[in-house]
């Protein structure tokens, strides 16, 4: 049995029933529920007296140092057999580390430890990563995002993963890194026997003088499947130095996520390339960058080899106009593997979505979810939106927010909904105004078809 509560005040006599419950559950979560310390004690003697227990969520829980080191009483006994347990902004300090060290060193079943958002500090997770150094520790999947840390991490952190061949997934987002420490974190994982298969480096203050070391990472590491090093300003310089590990026969990347990379058109020509090439690759996130109508048709290009398996593409706010939806229609009606599309914040307007959606429409296209959120669009182009929800059961998620739809574009959406061939499960209408008549028939079509839900 699973618990899994979120964003609810605990009294009393609702913690006691809870309890309870927990003593036969296999996975816990209590997010955002106004948890202290108090309750930690209970869960220790939760986790020591049921053995099932695998999964324990406390995200977001003013838990402290004192919470943990009575959760870690119960993470410490010899009946625990718990494999992930998630402390991301709990009000934790360096001075919980040593007990999770312990916790580490002593505990082979825990395989993912999450405890960003935390004040642990470039210290405290140096005696994180002695933990992690103990032959008893099997941890895979390590979060350590918004921890406070700094360059004077990297010589523990390339430690541990000399010494810790199970290491999968190491996530150091928004931490004040810096070039020269992301240059050595990359020297150490070449070096190391790790087989590190997640690497999130968003918002670490890189910029085009660490890639060649990223690159070379890539190079060697056949194992890295998923690299984030958005939010950092690597520009057209860098990218193309990545694009020089990406390229190589040994890299197996699947997702690559370069959001906010000062990117223009000039990357879209080496980008193209390792879409046509990289038959492993799956996910592209592009997000805010200037990649313009020419850099979307370059990569349109690309999209269009039969090489290219790309599943999922994100190219919101990337300064798209209508110019681009011609070549953008063109990769829909022959690319059957593209199944993902964030287009919005995209100035295509009315006339864009048409030509889009005569690519949408071709039997070709596998098109799952759709993202047109503030791309100037008006009721004009929804009687064609309609169609396509309609034509195309594959179609399970459309983002409209932001746009000037009004009651008539509302209603054609909705004609399309009720629709038994419509196999719409999302329809996403944020900050869209419309009537209050209109607004009664939303809530009605939600009540006859419940499978479908309508945000807004």
């Amino acid at each position: 049995m699973d618990l899994d509560i979120q964003c609810e005040e605990m009294d009393p006599s609702r913690w006691a029933e809870l309890l309870s419950t927990m003593k036969s559950c296999k996975s816990i979560r209590l997010d955002d529920c106004n948890l202290s310390s108090s309750n930690c004690k209970d869960l220790s003697s939760v986790i020591n007296t049921n053995p099932s227990l695998t999964e324990l969520k406390l995200n977001n829980n003013e838990l402290g140092d004192a919470g943990i080191e009575y959760l870690c009483k119960g993470l410490l006994t010899p009946s625990c057999s718990l494999q992930k347990l998630w402390l991301q902004n709990c009000n934790l300090t360096s001075a919980s580390c040593e007990t999770l060290r312990s916790v580490l060193s002593a505990q082979p079943s825990l395989t993912e430890l999450h405890v960003g958002d935390n004040k642990l500090g470039t210290a405290g997770v140096k005696v994180l990563c002695q933990g992690l150094m103990n032959p008893n520790c099997k941890l895979q999947k390590l979060q350590l995002e918004y921890c406070e840390l700094t360059a004077d991490i990297v010589e523990a952190l390339n430690a541990a993963l000399q010494t810790k061949p199970t290491l999968k997934e190491l996530s150091l987002s928004n931490n004040t890194l810096g070039d020269t420490a992301v240059k050595q974190l990359c020297r150490g994982l070449v070096e190391a026997s790790c087989n590190l298969e997640l690497l999130h480096l968003e918002n670490c203050g890189i910029t085009s003088d660490s890639c060649r070391d990223i690159s070379a990472v890539l190079s060697n590491k056949s194992s890295l499947i998923d690299l984030s090093v958005g939010d950092n300003k690597i520009g057209d310089s860098g990218l193309a130095l990545l694009c020089q590990g990406l390229l190589h026969p040994n890299c197996r990347i699947q997702k690559l996520w370069l959001w906010d990379c000062d990117l223009t058109s000039a990357s879209c020509k080496d980008l193209s390339r390792v879409l046509s090439t990289k038959e492993t690759l799956l996910e592209v996130s592009l997000i805010d960058n200037n990649l313009r109508d020419s850099g979307m048709e370059m990569l349109c290009q690309a999209l269009k080899d039969p090489k290219a398996n790309l599943q999922e593409l994100w190219v919101r706010e990337c300064g798209l106009t209508t110019a681009c939806c011609k070549a953008v229609s063109s990769v829909l009606s022959v690319n059957k593997h593209l199944k993902v599309l964030h287009i919005g914040e995209n100035k295509l307007g009315d006339a864009g979505v048409e030509l889009l959606c005569e690519g949408l429409l071709h039997p070709n296209c596998n098109i799952h979810s759709l993202w047109l959120g503030n791309c100037d669009l008006t009721a004009a182009c929804c009687a064609t939106l309609a169609t396509l929800m309609v034509a195309k059961p594959c179609l399970t998620e459309l983002d409209l927010s932001y746009n000037t739809l009004e009651d008539e574009g509302v209603r054609k959406l909705c004609e399309a909904v009720r629709n038994p061939n419509c196999k719409l499960q999302q329809l996403i209408l944020y900050d869209i105004f419309w009537s209050s008549e209109v607004d009664d028939e939303l809530r009605a079509l939600e009540e006859s078809k419940p499978e479908v839900k309508i945000i807004s």
